[in-house]
């Protein structure tokens, strides 16, 4: 393969990877992001194959599962319905069984044991003196 070809398709690869960062929330296939590359969707998928670890898919996935895990944790008050909405999933049932395989707890069950992990966290820390002495 020759070296500007090999050059070409690792940008159009490290663009789609900055465009579902991005615009994970909204609705996006491989032909939608290889049309606002100026690309097929068949280069971008061999650009995928060549650099990437995954798919275009499961890093769109993967994407969407660690904004869904961060915000139920640090956002317990957004209703589980909510965040799916916030990640890209129309309907919450999606979401849950797509957090289900990813993570093997539904979304409030992760959303439960993350909380008590941070009370433990918080119960297992040492409390600062307070004189500065022990």
């Amino acid at each position: 393969m020759r070296p500007d070809t090999v050059a070409s398709r690792r940008r159009l690869y490290l663009l789609a990877r900055v465009v579902v960062a991005r615009h994970y929330r909204r609705r996006l296939t491989l032909p939608m992001v290889a049309g606002a590359l100026a690309s097929s969707p068949r280069q971008l998928q061999r650009a995928y194959e060549q650099f990437g670890e995954h798919s275009f898919h499961e890093d769109l996935l993967a994407r969407r599962m660690a904004a869904a895990a961060t915000l139920l944790i640090e956002q317990p008050a957004i209703a589980v319905a909510d965040v799916a909405r916030l990640v890209g999933y129309r309907q919450p049932s999606h979401f849950a069984r797509a957090f289900r395989r990813r993570y093997g707890l539904a979304p409030a069950g992760f959303r439960e044991v993350a909380r008590k992990n941070a009370r433990h966290r918080r119960a297992a820390r040492p409390s600062p003196s307070r004189s500065g002495r022990e």
